[in-house]
């Protein structure tokens, strides 16, 4: 059985204890108990989150892991020097070591992160980046892995993270079970950003939230103003005027961008051939898409290519 210890502190963040929920479904949909979960802290005992919810934790026995997960804080400042050396004597003797959210910067204080591409919640990356100037920071990935060291975005990137070594240890089957058992997408790709580009518009109408509902799901359809704003139940000037009001870009502007983020997607998986990509994300031509994404992220696609077979 595969010992998981999720080291906490006081302040912690509870919602980082769902990891706990996956490993737990994990073992009832295998039928056999694969995960055996502790909570530790420095001391043992009773640890109060920042919600106020306590929990009850072991002191620190046995730092041989398999897996050693280190919570993160919605507050985060530089950690105890003595919660730094238990990390980093219990990551040198087990298996591999994860970091949820801001419990990156632990692992950084720990030097575990030095010459490694690691991740952390949006909001301290750039900090983290700056303190420690050794650490590979991927800002804008909701989770990494560097060898024996994995690290997630922020709040809920931990339950990608947590599927993402489910999978590593029973395979992708179990993964999508607990996954569907969770009620949960299964999983989001380490690569995929942090952001989606969804979200970013917030559009506050009905109508212009479905037209781009619809054009996230169907992406290799044409996506014309005229097809949106039918699908919206307005006349093309109507829809394009109310659409740029709410959301501050062109349909056009915002159907590239759907686009480019599901062929992000698709290449940092490693697993499709470039002409798939191009037919399922609508582009039409290889040449379209390199366009889009000299535009958007001053690299050509085969960048991202490389960047995923180096990672894998």
């Amino acid at each position: 059985m595969k010992r998981v210890g999720i080291v906490v502190f006081p302040g912690f963040q509870i919602l980082d204890l769902v990891v706990a929920t996956v490993f737990e479904v994990a073992n009832g949909l295998a039928g056999r108990p694969i995960y055996e979960v502790h909570l530790l802290s420095e001391g043992g005992g009773r640890v109060v989150s920042s919600a106020g919810v306590a929990v009850e934790t072991d002191a620190p026995g046995d730092l041989a892991y398999d897996t050693l997960m280190v919570a993160g804080a919605l507050e985060m400042g530089p950690a105890p020097a003595s919660l730094v050396d238990l990390v980093g004597a219990a990551a040198r003797v087990s298996r591999r070591t994860a970091s949820i959210c801001t419990g990156a910067l632990i692992l950084a204080q720990a030097g575990l992160l030095d010459g490694r591409r690691a991740t952390t919640h949006w909001m301290v990356a750039r900090a983290l980046q700056r303190d420690f100037p050794r650490v590979r920071m991927e800002e804008d990935r909701i989770f990494t892995q560097d060898g024996p060291i994995w690290t997630s975005a922020g709040m809920t990137a931990a339950i990608d993270l947590a599927l993402a070594l489910v999978e590593a240890d029973v395979g992708p089957d179990v993964s999508r079970a607990v996954a569907r058992k969770m009620v949960v997408y299964h999983r989001r790709p380490g690569g995929q950003s942090q952001f989606s580009a969804l979200l970013e518009l917030e559009p506050r109408s009905d109508r212009i939230q479905t037209a781009l509902r619809f054009a996230r799901e169907n992406l290799k359809q044409d996506l014309s103003v005229d097809r949106l704003a039918e699908v919206a139940h307005l006349s093309p000037r109507q829809f394009s005027r109310a659409f740029h009001a709410e959301t501050g870009q062109s349909p056009a502007k915002a159907v590239e961008n759907l686009r480019l983020e599901a062929a992000r997607v698709l290449m940092e998986e490693g697993r499709h051939p470039m002409e798939i990509i191009v037919r399922e994300t609508g582009f039409g031509d290889r040449e379209r898409m390199r366009r889009a994404f000299l535009r958007a992220f001053g690299q050509p696609p085969q960048a991202f290519q490389r960047a995923a077979r180096l990672s894998a």
